[in-house]
């Protein structure tokens, strides 16, 4: 077998531990790993020693044009997704991008029509059609245990502690991320746009922050510094975790980037209240919503159709998703009766999906009944829910999702 040559932009955390480790260790029968580029030379040095000593660029361009790499991965911030995937796809690279796979409609309508005029692919991550609970629903639906899907209704509430952990990093800006509703709930639209098999057509969305963000409490700049750290409910010490004191407290120097900005900072511009309504182009309503200040962690969703509903969700114990409670599918009939269907919990990332999305992608040639991967399409209609969200947060009305299928022809 003729393995590929893979190159890496990104070196933090998801960088790490979803694809260079991966692609070290337990895809080397398929992957010739080349080369990693990060911004912050520090953290693209340790990702190498982690990783067998992968050869370290100062230049990402000096990389492609030295590796000639048959696929770039691409891990870095939301913002600079489309940078690395443009360039990259007109140097005759494949690319997988870390969802999102990018943050606004200008910078998606640049990437599908970069693709089309190179010839190239790229694939988008979305490791949660590979979980098998969310599996089993996609199969559900497609053998019509409920009919025709005319409803669903989906929760997702993150804890106080990862939820705030968003209001800590980089993420806390627009301009960066493109709030939750882009870089968070881009997993969640995705699973219904490929549940319902449709593209999203209008929506009106709500947005505020409540707890996050200049509320008028006692901060302080960072939570290392702080002198309210004795007191404040989200104080976080980095120096005890082991990975974020190496890869970000020990790494900051060189960029200044702080891992621990208090989640008060005047900068926090995204929500975190969020809610979404949203009409299918096959008629499906999707009513959403979002939290990042829930007790505790999960999803809860019903899907209504003509012939019956579904009633599925998960209460999570880490912010992977790796620990489950007990998984199962309540299925309600039209005559009153119903079924409980047991899924398998698998631990792993996202509900076991991080390793079945590597297996799809790197290795290959695996059947694909239920369209588990998923291309630029799917990766522009989930962030352009989010996008348009956000402007009808601002703008106050009804808007359409743009439709950039064309672009892909």
């Amino acid at each position: 077998m003729t393995k590929k040559k893979y190159v890496i932009v990104g070196a933090g955390g998801r960088a790490l531990y979803m694809f260079a480790k991966p692609m070290a260790t337990e895809l080397q029968d398929y992957v010739d790993f080349r080369g990693v580029f990060d911004r912050n030379q520090t953290r693209a040095r340790l990702l190498s020693e982690e990783c067998g000593l992968v050869p370290v660029y100062a230049d990402f361009h000096q990389m492609l044009d030295e590796v000639e790499p048959d696929v770039v991965v691409v891990a870095s911030t939301d913002d600079t997704h489309h940078h690395y995937i443009i360039e990259s796809l007109e140097a005759g690279c494949d690319v997988i991008s870390e969802k999102p796979m990018t943050i606004d409609e200008e910078k998606t309508r640049a990437i599908l029509e970069a693709e089309r005029k190179s010839g190239k692919e790229v694939t988008v991550t979305f490791n949660l059609r590979f979980a098998p609970y969310f599996a089993k629903v996609k199969e559900l639906i497609l053998t019509g245990a409920i009919g025709d899907v005319y409803h669903i209704q989906l929760e997702w509430f993150l804890d106080r502690d990862h939820g705030a952990d968003y209001f800590r990093r980089w993420h806390s800006e627009m301009k960066n991320s493109g709030g939750l509703l882009v870089h968070k709930s881009t997993h969640h639209f995705d699973i219904i746009n490929w549940w319902v098999d449709s593209r999203p057509k209008q929506l009106q969305a709500f947005g505020a922050r409540h707890v996050y963000g200049d509320q008028g409490q006692p901060k302080g700049e960072r939570c290392m510094t702080c002198e309210y750290a004795a007191t404040c409910e989200f104080y976080k010490d980095i120096t005890k975790d082991p990975f974020m004191k190496k890869y970000y407290a020990e790494a900051e120097y060189e960029d200044g980037y702080w891992r621990d900005r208090c989640v008060f900072d005047e900068r926090v511009d995204i929500y975190d209240t969020m809610s979404v309504n949203l009409q299918y182009e096959n008629g499906v309503f999707l009513n959403y919503s979002l939290v990042a200040y829930s007790p505790y962690e999960g999803w809860k969703a019903t899907i209504n159709g003509s012939k019956g509903r579904l009633e599925v969700g998960n209460v999570y114990r880490s912010a992977d998703m790796s620990a489950v409670d007990a998984s199962t599918i309540t299925y309600h009939k039209l005559d009153g009766s119903s079924d409980l269907i047991e899924v398998s919990s698998q631990i792993g990332g996202h509900g076991g999906g991080d390793e079945k999305l590597r297996k799809a992608i790197f290795a290959g040639g695996i059947e694909d009944p239920l369209g588990q991967q998923a291309d630029s399409l799917a990766g522009a209609e989930s962030c352009l829910i989010g996008a348009t969200a956000n402007r009808s947060i601002v703008e106050g009305k009804l808007l359409q999702v743009p439709d950039l299928q064309s672009l892909r022809r």
